[in-house]
């Protein structure tokens, strides 16, 4: 599946890029919540779970979230091209207790990186300095893992993993300063379907926990056409 998403990607990018007549770089950060998720599979000590986690997101707390963006419009107001956004995700302690681990988080980064295509109506508005927007992407999830067992058995997970597939929707208002410069306000909605490897001990075996993680976030940022 991860295989015929990447090559979903590269064929989006050679398709926009002949028809581009405007290169768009944009960079936000804002609020961002997840939704409670279903999380499933089991822990390396063999511990089984099938719990409904209470996630927090923290996004004002470092590490900020944060995204950017660079689009292709064309002549006809679609625009192709690629965004990363850095959110985060955080058990609750009921959660770790549940799970043994003194730490549970997705937090340098649950990262969702997708192909875009969207659409742009600059003169919905009589003519005034204001486009609304909306878009849709397709990619992967690559959480930064940080997950930390207790006992004498304890082991850390940390590091980066591609865990599944991701989506993300968008729909969004640019307020143009000039020719070049603009300021934005938008909301993102992103899914993402999560297998993630939990290391074991020395000598142990690793074991995978699966979860869907939905994001919901307020941006504001500004961009640079040229």
């Amino acid at each position: 599946m991860l295989k015929t998403c990447k090559t979903a990607l590269a064929v989006i990018f050679l398709m926009a890029t002949p028809a581009a007549a405007e290169v768009e770089l944009s960079f936000y950060m804002g609020v961002q919540s997840v939704d409670d998720s279903t999380v499933s599979g089991a822990m390396p000590d063999g511990t089984a779970v099938n719990r409904k986690f209470s996630w927090k997101a923290n996004p004002l707390e470092n590490p900020y979230y944060y995204g950017a963006r660079a689009t292709w419009w064309t002549a006809s107001n679609i625009g192709f091209g690629i965004e990363g956004t850095h959110a985060k995700a955080y058990a609750s302690n009921a959660d770790m207790t549940a799970t043994k681990t003194s730490r549970f988080e997705l937090s340098d980064g649950h990262n969702i990186i997708t192909a875009n295509v969207l659409k742009r109506w600059p003169d919905a508005f009589g003519g005034t300095k204001f486009t609304p927007y909306v878009g849709a992407g397709l990619g992967l999830a690559i959480p930064h893992v940080d997950i930390q067992t207790t006992g004498a058995a304890g082991a850390h997970t940390f590091g980066y993993e591609t865990t599944g597939i991701a989506a993300r929707g968008i729909a969004g208002m640019k307020y143009s300063l000039n020719e070049k410069w603009a300021l934005f306000g938008e909301y993102q909605i992103t899914w993402s379907d999560n297998d993630i490897t939990v290391d074991p001990a020395a000598g142990g075996t690793a074991s995978k926990l699966r979860t869907e993680l939905v994001t919901h976030a307020v941006n504001f940022g500004i961009s640079y056409s040229f």
